[in-house]
């Protein structure tokens, strides 16, 4: 299959699986977790299945890895969202979790959609043995904690108040805020394979800076309407970007070399690597 029909397949798998574990669950607060799991690129879940595929990792297991990145990162938005953080009004194209519902609502549905990522990890379906299933919950609390994402929403925030941040500054704080949870399901496939994970993880955080740099050239750029989401809010804040230091040109052709070092690292796994490599394409060529 072509790279586009490999990843909307993924695409599909992963919106079953993920809307069969959130219909266990009833009421007010599930009916939001299930709004803030609407669409998305499901890019996260789909490094999961290819990664799942270099190391030979049944689907089914992998599947389960990709829904949990998918809850995490859900989880991730809906928080990023609130008043006291970007005071979003839209996400995906549809209206946030607090606009829809409330503030109270939307905490509560976040909270929820984080144990939920690990109530599928340390589900002995993601993988028989217990020592798997604790490597991959601690390591995913690792990416998602005080050490990992939450620091990166913490420094961005504090860079909005703060002196405009070094290049090298903002580049440390999207490896913390935006590439924990892109490298996690690569580690995550590594893991249920009994595998090593350097050459993947080297991959992953090529990718993840080339996938905030495509963010910021969207936020510049951009459509409002493809993006499904408010853009130039950086630029009106007078946030330090890649765009804002680079230059857009500047900023591309650093994207672009982080995507040869995404490539390259992957080399060792030949042609089974080939949705990977053209992963690392997809990120700064896509237009949402």
């Amino acid at each position: 299959m072509s790279f586009d029909a490999t990843l909307r397949t993924a695409q599909d798998d992963i919106e079953t699986a993920l809307t069969a574990e959130l219909s266990r669950f009833q009421g007010a607060v599930a009916d939001a977790m299930r709004h803030a799991c609407i669409g998305g690129k499901r890019l996260r879940g789909f490094l999961a299945l290819e990664v799942g595929t270099l190391f030979d990792v049944p689907r089914a297991q992998a599947l389960r890895a990709a829904c949990a990145i998918e809850a995490m990162h859900a989880y991730s938005l809906v928080h990023d969202d609130l008043p006291c953080m970007d005071d979003d009004d839209l996400r995906r194209g549809q209206p946030t979790v607090h606009r829809k519902w409330d503030e109270a609502t939307a905490v509560l549905a976040g909270d929820a959609l984080q144990s939920l990522a690990f109530e599928i990890v340390v589900d002995p379906r993601t993988h028989p043995e217990a020592e798997a299933r604790v490597a991959l919950a601690l390591s995913l609390a690792q990416a998602a904690g005080a050490s990992g994402m939450v620091l990166g929403q913490a420094l961005d925030i504090a860079a909005e108040t703060g002196p405009p941040l070094a290049l090298d500054d903002i580049a440390q704080l999207q490896r913390l805020k935006t590439g924990r949870l892109l490298e996690w399901p690569c580690r995550a496939g590594a893991l249920l394979g009994g595998a090593d994970p350097s050459a993947v993880l080297d991959y992953a955080a090529a990718i993840g800076l080339a996938f905030q740099i495509a963010d910021d050239l969207l936020d510049h750029t951009g459509d409002p309407d493809m993006a499904g989401k408010a853009l130039r809010k950086d630029a009106a804040a007078g946030k330090a970007t890649f765009v804002s230091l680079l230059g857009a040109d500047g900023a591309r052709t650093r994207a672009d070399k982080l995507v040869e070092q995404a490539e390259m690292s992957l080399l060792p796994y030949g042609a089974k690597a080939a949705n990977l490599k053209a992963v690392a394409r997809y990120v700064v060529t896509r237009d949402r």
